[in-house]
């Protein structure tokens, strides 16, 4: 039902933001202002009421996440508008970055790899045998 066809006990019973909504249905993106100017209008309130209650109407919108602030300042339904992912020149340049990061780890991997590898094949005694070890007696010592 349009919003011109329903009474003004209808339209009063219907938050701002399903009176927000109609009117993005019914019309094209408009700015925060001329939303709330024809609401004012449709509920019959006066000039003092729209700008007592802008700012809070306001933030409403921006938190309903029916509703997406365009580029040029007007608002739409988030329906109209499917999510696309752009990536700027610093999204670029920390891509690079992770990229570098990642090659730099699996060097670093390889090179523990290959320290691992010379452990496993090395000859060399991490303890030594008993027998490799003589006992000089504490008068030697002092010489």
């Amino acid at each position: 039902m349009k919003l011109s066809d329903m009474s003004k006990e209808e339209l009063e019973q219907m938050s701002y933001g399903q009176l927000t909504e109609q009117i993005l249905k019914e019309g094209k993106p408009l700015n925060t202002l001329e939303i709330f100017h024809k609401i004012c209008e449709l509920l019959g309130l006066n000039e003092e009421t729209y700008t007592d209650k802008i700012g809070d109407y306001y933030t409403s919108l921006a938190t309903d996440k029916t509703f997406i602030l365009l580029p040029d300042g007007k608002w739409d339904l988030q329906t109209r508008h499917p999510a696309s992912v752009s990536l700027d020149d610093e999204d670029m340049e920390d891509e690079e970055e992770l990229e570098i990061i990642e090659e730099e780890n699996e060097e670093m991997e390889e090179m523990a790899s290959d320290i691992d590898d010379m452990d496993d094949t090395a000859d060399i005694d991490d303890e030594p045998d008993d027998d490799d070890l003589t006992i000089i007696p504490e008068d030697e010592l002092d010489d």
